[in-house]
C-alpha cells in the first residue's frame, strides 16, 4: 500500500452509524474530500457485505475494523473473505496470539490488504489493564504486542498517538502506523482517553488518522473537514 501524499489521504472517516442510508448519506457528502471511510462492527453487524461493495463501487477506500479475535482457522477463513470484498484495510487483536496472526498472514494470501494490528484501545488506561489482569502500562503492552505483530509479519498497528512516537523510535518504519483518537484543538474529547489534534498526531509519527465525531456529528461536515484538512496541510515541512 502506498503512504499517503496529500493531507486528505491521510484521513479516515468513520461510518459509526445505524444503517445504509445513514453511511451513504456520509459518503456522497464528503466521498469528493476524502479517500477513505471505515466500517466498523455496528454498521457491519446491520448491513454486511453488500454495504462494503456498494462503497468500494463509489471508489473510495475501506477500512474494515472488525477486530478479529478468534481460533487461527476462524480467522484465517475471515481475513480471506474480507479480502475478497477488496477492502483496503481490516483489523485484528494482536492478543490472539502468535498462532492467529500467522493464520491472519496466511488468510490474506497475496491481495493489496493491509492488516493492522490493534494493540491497546484507546478507551483504556493503565487502570483498565489491571481491571482485566495485565500487569503491565499501556506502553509496555504496546511494544510488547508491536514485537508480535513485527514477528508473524502484520505490517500494520493501530495505536493511540500518545504512542506513536515510541512506536518510531523503535520500530522506525516496519509498520505503517493508524491512529484513532485524534480530535482537533476546537473538538471535545468525548470517550477517548488518550487523545491529539490531526498535526500532533503526524508529527508523532501516525501515516493515517481516525476522524469521527468533529467531522461527522459536525453542523457541516464537509466544512468541518476542511477545517482538519487546512490544519494538516498547513503544517511546516
Amino acid at each position: 500500500m502506498s503512504e499517503p501524499q496529500t493531507a486528505k489521504d491521510k484521513i479516515i472517516i468513520p461510518l459509526d452509524v445505524p444503517d445504509r442510508s445513514h453511511a451513504l448519506r456520509l459518503v456522497e457528502r464528503l466521498g469528493e474530500e476524502v479517500g477513505w471511510f471505515k466500517i466498523g462492527l455496528q454498521l457491519f453487524s446491520a448491513e454486511g457485505p453488500a454495504l462494503v461493495r456498494e462503497i468500494r463501487g463509489t471508489g473510495a477506500n475501506v477500512f474494515l475494523d472488525l477486530k478479529l479475535h478468534d481460533i487461527p482457522n476462524t480467522v484465517r477463513h475471515a481475513v480471506a473473505a474480507a479480502a475478497n470484498l477488496d477492502v483496503q484495510m481490516l483489523t485484528i487483536h494482536l492478543l490472539g496470539g502468535v498462532e492467529m496472526c500467522q493464520a491472519a498472514v496466511t488468510g490474506r494470501a497475496s491481495a493489496p490488504l493491509l492488516l493492522l494490528g490493534v494493540t491497546v484501545l484507546t478507551s483504556h488506561t493503565d487502570g483498565t489493564l489491571r481491571e482485566t489482569g495485565f500487569r503491565t502500562t499501556v506502553e509496555d503492552e504496546v511494544l510488547l504486542l508491536g514485537d508480535l505483530a513485527k514477528s508473524t509479519g502484520i505490517t500494520g498497528l493501530v495505536a493511540s498517538p500518545k504512542e506513536a512516537p515510541f512506536l518510531r523510535a523503535h520500530y522506525g518504519s516496519v509498520f505503517t502506523i493508524v491512529t484513532p483518537g485524534v480530535r482537533p484543538s476546537w473538538s471535545e474529547a468525548g470517550d477517548q482517553k488518550r487523545f491529539v489534534t490531526p498535526a500532533d498526531a503526524i508529527r508523532a509519527g501516525a501515516d493515517y488518522l481516525v476522524i469521527g465525531r468533529p467531522i461527522t456529528a459536525a453542523p457541516d461536515p464537509r466544512e468541518a473537514l476542511h477545517r482538519v484538512i487546512d490544519e494538516i496541510a498547513g503544517m511546516p515541512d
